[in-house]
């Protein structure tokens, strides 16, 4: 499930020069290229490499890409190539030629192609409602998040401790509102009724 007239219209901006395009795109798809490589079990360097070479030859081939909404199986599709590249090369270096351990037939590829692709328009939905937020739900939101307690919260944030639970509540309440991810969310729901 990818959200694919977003998806084109994000590309023919990006193709149009549209800098503001280009990002989203790479924040959109990034979580994707890093997954990809941390299944292949790359070293951070190598995931690093890999990803500014997928990103290098999007840039390349944006224009030259016939259906704009293709743009995230493209992505997957040149991560897991580069990936195998770069372990390849690695096991040359290392003297083994041992076959590689994940190896998938196409369909399991597919699939699983199918739910990274999912995850990463999960997670840019969620990043695009998150930022919709008023700037103090998103910090009280990512302190809590990253186990900040109540009391630093309310120096850094210059709250009462009594009104952190509270504001909390209200801004889980307004992402959870966002018409974008209930959207996402009735989709999944009404998917996973009918796969079971």
């Amino acid at each position: 499930m990818t959200d694919a007239p977003a998806v084109t219209a994000l590309v023919i901006r990006a193709r149009e020069g549209d800098q503001d395009a280009w990002n989203e795109l790479v924040d959109r798809y990034a979580p994707l290229v890093w997954s990809i490589c941390r299944r292949y079990g790359l070293a951070r360097s190598d995931i690093d490499d890999v990803a500014q070479n997928v990103w290098l030859r999007a840039v390349g081939q944006l224009k030259a890409l016939r259906e704009p909404a293709a743009l995230p199986g493209w992505l997957a599709t040149t991560t897991k190539h580069e990936c195998s590249r770069v372990f390849r090369a690695r096991r040359r270096q290392e003297g083994t030629e041992q076959p590689l351990d994940f190896e998938m037939t196409p369909d399991d590829e597919s699939k699983l192609i199918e739910q990274e692709l999912e995850a990463a328009e999960r997670n840019a939905t969620l990043r695009a409602a998150f930022a919709e937020l008023s700037s103090t739900c998103q910090r009280i939101l990512l302190l809590r998040i990253e186990g900040v307690p109540y009391e630093e919260i309310s120096t850094r944030l210059g709250m009462s401790i009594g009104s952190i639970g509270p504001t909390r509540a209200r801004c889980l309440e307004k992402l959870r509102a966002n018409p974008a991810l209930v959207a996402l969310m009735t989709t999944e729901s009404s998917r996973s009724e009918q796969y079971g």
